[in-house]
């Protein structure tokens, strides 16, 4: 049963006031570009308020750098022999910041209010194919699925499925109580979010920060300023534009690491003239990878076939990453009947500049398949209600997921959530490789389901992926025992302060 601590402990660990933190030894100032919307583990939408899902709470299972997938809040799980039953059994010697135990009703309420349609969580594709939740005791929870699902202590790991009280539900917006290494403090929108050290986290000497404040600093300019004069320690998610800028200079160290996050040249099946597969083809014939790659991110980022990087261990090698085919692309169009090229607009979204770059590298190159393509810029309100999943051709990009399949088939799949958004792409031998792979009974039949999808995304296109994206963050030489993490959130419990 759930329990509270005495009144007298519960005030013992209230949190100092931020002006207080603020002056302390061991506070890790961090800057980022963009206000936060939401505290919400489950509302969550940009990769700042993903910090604080990170920092404040924690998941059943973490997903390590290398995508290794552990134990967190949950300590072992097992699976029956169909993958449709998955039981966990969750540590016995965790609570929340609030002072209340950890237990499997709040593992239970958690996942619940991401499936419920109300909650309106991006995550809730991830859990469709859950029947029932069931808590057999306050240590065990157990998951019953409508279909195998080999990855499924995978999502358990994601940024919006951190484990809340189940007790608590619209104070999570602006006051978020979670089990993580770090307790919320304050948030002062516009300025900055204040943490200070959870002195009961569950593993012992972590974490070694006495806290830390995310200070909002809109312009990059003014970032690299405040790390050279020491107002801040660390800059969350450089732009490729600042690692270029900034390679070689000995006040600033910088860390970088290949992600699963990419930009895309969309195609909209349902538009023509690229509702005809030979059309998407000529494009990506057409397009020169690593051009597009120089082009938009300096050189920042991987090119690829898709958002599988190549330092992934499914990474399909047999599949060369093609030149640039203007001929072979000219005669598809030719067979397609469109052999004098076409006229098109190509819609980019305004403020995000890879975007931005790649669609103008893109309009060049297929200039010389005679594709005249306008580029136009849309501004990001407009585009995401105007653009995005409505028009027949322009760029767009996504943050690193979880797994290889939260990351492939919401994409790809007849019905994948971002499929029926996007490019429309209606493949039958694509949903049965992504089906195979979800079911597959062990890592090698997974990868070989995995490497059969990317051969198919290349000879049969809904899009062009033309790279995977490097994350980057810039640092203190004070700062010690920091390392970048694929999935662009901060992992701060080994960082300490010099």
């Amino acid at each position: 049963m759930r329990h509270l601590k005495t009144a007298a402990l519960a005030l013992a660990i209230l949190p100092l006031p931020g002006a207080a933190l603020a002056q302390e030894d061991g506070v890790l100032r961090i800057a980022i570009p963009s206000n936060l919307n939401t505290l919400d583990p489950a509302r969550t939408k940009i990769g700042e308020e993903y910090i604080v899902n990170n920092l404040v709470f924690s998941a059943l299972t973490e997903i390590t750098a290398g995508g290794e997938v552990l134990p967190d809040l949950a300590e072992s799980w097992s699976a029956n022999d169909s993958l449709t039953e998955w039981t966990f059994e969750l540590r016995g010697d965790v609570t929340f910041h609030d002072g209340s135990s950890f237990e499997a009703a709040d593992v239970k309420a958690t996942i619940e209010r991401v499936m419920d349609p109300e909650t309106a969580s991006t995550a809730r594709v991830n859990f469709e194919l859950v029947e029932s939740i069931t808590t057999v005791d306050d240590d065990t929870i157990r998951f019953s699925l409508s279909e195998p699902y080999a990855g499924f202590p995978d999502i358990l790991g994601d940024r919006h499925v951190r484990i809340v009280p189940s007790e608590l539900d619209s104070a999570l917006a602006t006051e978020p109580v979670g089990t993580g290494p770090f307790r919320f403090v304050s948030f002062e929108p516009g300025n900055r979010v204040t943490l200070t050290r959870n002195d009961d986290y569950y593993i012992d000497g972590q974490p070694q920060l006495s806290g830390v404040v995310l200070q909002i600093i809109p312009e990059r300019s003014a970032q690299i300023a405040a790390l050279e004069t020491g107002e801040v320690d660390l800059l969350w998610d450089i732009t490729p534009e600042m690692v270029m800028q900034n390679q070689g200079n000995a006040q600033i160290m910088i860390d970088s690491i290949p992600t699963s996050t990419w930009d895309g040249v969309i195609m909209n099946a349902s538009v023509p003239p690229f509702d005809d597969q030979r059309v998407r083809k000529a494009i990506a014939m057409a397009l020169d990878k690593r051009f597009l790659t120089e082009v938009a991110l300096f050189g920042t980022g991987t090119p690829t076939n898709t958002m599988i990087p190549p330092n992934h261990p499914f990474y399909n090698d047999a599949l060369e990453i093609p030149e640039a085919d203007p001929d072979g692309a000219k005669a598809l169009l030719a067979e397609a009947g469109l052999g004098d090229g076409f006229e098109v607009t190509l819609y980019v979204p305004a403020g995000r500049p890879t975007r931005e770059r790649l669609g103008v590298a893109v309009a060049e190159t297929l200039a010389k398949i005679d594709v005249d393509v306008e580029v136009q810029r849309v501004p990001w309100d407009r585009f995401i209600s105007e653009i995005e999943g409505k028009a027949g051709f322009f760029t767009d990009g996504f943050y690193s997921r979880p797994t290889l399949d939260t990351s492939i088939y919401p994409w790809y799949h007849s019905s994948g959530s971002w499929n029926t958004q996007l490019w429309h792409y209606e493949n039958a031998e694509m949903d049965a490789v992504l089906d195979a792979a979800r079911s597959a009974g062990s890592e090698e039949a997974r990868a070989e389901a995995y490497r059969e999808f990317q051969r198919i995304a290349v000879e049969q296109p809904a899009g062009v992926i033309p790279y995977v994206m490097n994350h980057a963050n810039a640092y203190s030489p004070r700062v010690k025992g920091f390392s970048s993490h694929p999935m662009m959130w901060l992992d701060l419990r080994n960082v300490s302060l010099e």
